[in-house]
């Protein structure tokens, strides 16, 4: 499977000029991968306290990623800020050339940033097979909690985290997202944006694509505008686990 990391600023609040500058990407593409990975938010930047800017399943915004996946012929992974029933969601998604449109909700809400006060969390996992390998989609700060990434039973073969994390703590993303990719036994795939968000947090990227043992196959250049696109093997992943197969020994547990 190919892969792309497409590492972007992000315009503050601005709808339009976000899916304008990720539709141009996005064209450049079309042939050339199977997989593309927006950041976090991609639509709006980390945006949680302005309702008036969330998106309904119905909106230009979905309808606009359905229509990518259909016309490149790829599938695209990000999230947007959803909107459903009264509530407000960090919502990743999965959307597929034939029409599908998966999701499932940031599990983890951001307290330190007041993202728990507008967004309500997720209770579900959005794990997709795609092209015969099972892909699970996590947010941002979900990164930080082992337990909800914990690859059971190998349910899944490339872990994504789609993200706006800043600056001043880059060196975390450096450090967990080789570790998920050691201790699930998967690829891991971790795109970020960059510049300044409305907030005045600077982001520099760091976009990696990480091996199944925590070792960089390819890694976009800190604060920088651009896409790489990878392959992956994932008969490589599965003669690895079965010659090492410390899956068979993990705890096990129940998520309440």
């Amino acid at each position: 499977m190919k892969i792309s990391l497409i590492q972007s600023n992000l315009h503050w609040a601005d709808k339009q000029k976000n899916l304008d500058n990720f539709e141009k990407k996005l064209a450049a593409l079309k042939g050339k991968t199977d997989l593309a990975v927006l950041p976090e938010m991609f639509s709006t930047g980390f945006i949680v306290d302005r309702p008036e800017l969330a998106d309904t399943m119905d909106s230009q915004t979905v309808f606009t990623i359905k229509k990518w996946a259909k016309d490149f012929g790829f599938a695209l992974v990000g999230s947007f800020f959803a909107k459903e029933n009264g509530n407000f969601y960090n919502r990743a998604f999965f959307a597929t050339p034939q029409g599908d449109f998966l999701f499932a909700d940031k599990r983890h809400t951001f307290s330190l940033g007041g993202e728990n006060n507008f967004i309500t969390k997720g209770n579900k996992k959005l794990i997709v097979n795609y092209l015969g390998i099972n892909i699970f989609v996590l947010v941002c700060y979900d990164i930080r909690f082992p337990v909800w990434a914990r690859n059971v039973n190998n349910e899944y073969d490339l872990l994504i985290f789609t993200a706006n994390f800043p600056d001043k703590r880059i060196d975390v993303w450096d450090t967990l997202l080789p570790a998920r990719a050691i201790e699930n036994q998967a690829f891991v795939c971790g795109v970020n944006r960059t510049g300044k968000d409305g907030n005045g947090f600077t982001h520099s990227g760091h976009s990696t694509l990480f091996d199944f043992t925590g070792k960089p196959i390819v890694r976009c250049l800190s604060k920088s505008e651009m896409i790489i696109t990878a392959d992956i093997n994932i008969e490589n992943l599965r003669k690895f686990r079965t010659n090492f197969p410390i899956w068979q020994d993990a705890d096990k547990f129940v998520i309440l």
